[in-house]
């Protein structure tokens, strides 16, 4: 399991064990949208889902805050998510930003099991979803890649979050399957990566931005290649 603390805007803190990780998939409110990441995970060779919205439990251990993510091979990447995280309260859960760092080549052997061949990263900061729950729909997601050692970045992920399933429909689905409680943290699936953009890339940056406070939570981290394996 996973310990992870987030800091509020308030100025506390809230700490959750990790005891459920779910990663949610093909969350797109917009039939275009949904047939746009269907259309780009089939050029990598993934077949369709056999349902939308999908659900894949994650081993919980996977859920990170980290600057660095380890990664086999040169064909893995992220997905701008946001997360929703059962604290000690069921009824006060929280928002944060998140990536879901994914390997693409096994991915085309199966979804779930590509979900856990890497971390999920998450935020040090979070948001009570209680105080933003009535402009949701107008925070932004975005996603930057950086490939080589110059620092420059190119925009790859960029929707406001009323493209994706709210947060309510997944309280809805944890409440029905038992799973709305402590320690269960949940990723929101992504959107449509922007044509043309290298996703596998050297490192990844997160964002999500409230236009009503102007306040923002994010990630960063790099993609550290392991060596080759010996034997």
């Amino acid at each position: 399991m996973s310990t992870l603390e987030f800091a509020l805007p308030d100025g506390s803190t809230r700490t959750v064990k990790v005891t459920r990780l779910l990663n949610a998939g093909y969350t797109g409110r917009a039939q275009d949208e949904v047939a746009a990441h269907v259309a780009e995970l089939a050029e990598l060779g993934v077949p369709a889902p056999s349902a939308i919205p999908a659900l894949y439990p994650v081993a919980p251990y996977l859920a990170a805050q980290v600057d660095v993510v380890p990664a086999q091979h040169a064909r893995t990447s992220g997905e701008a998510e946001w997360a929703l995280v059962v604290g000690e309260d069921p009824a006060d859960p929280l928002l944060t930003v998140a990536c879901d760092h994914t390997d693409r080549a096994l991915e085309v052997h199966g979804v779930a099991w590509s979900k856990n061949a890497s971390l999920d990263v998450l935020g040090a900061g979070a948001w009570r979803l209680a105080e933003i729950a009535d402009h949701l729909d107008a925070i932004r997601l975005r996603a930057w890649v950086r490939h080589g050692g110059n620092g420059a970045e190119q925009l790859v992920q960029d929707a406001a979050l009323e493209a994706l399933l709210p947060p309510t429909y997944w309280l809805d689905v944890l409440r029905e399957r038992g799973w709305l409680v402590p320690g269960t943290v949940l990723l929101s699936g992504t959107v449509a990566m922007i044509p043309g953009v290298d996703q596998f890339a050297d490192g990844w940056r997160v964002e999500l931005h409230d236009p009503v406070t102007d306040r923002g939570l994010s990630l960063d981290y790099a993609v550290d290649r392991l060596p080759e394996p010996i034997g």
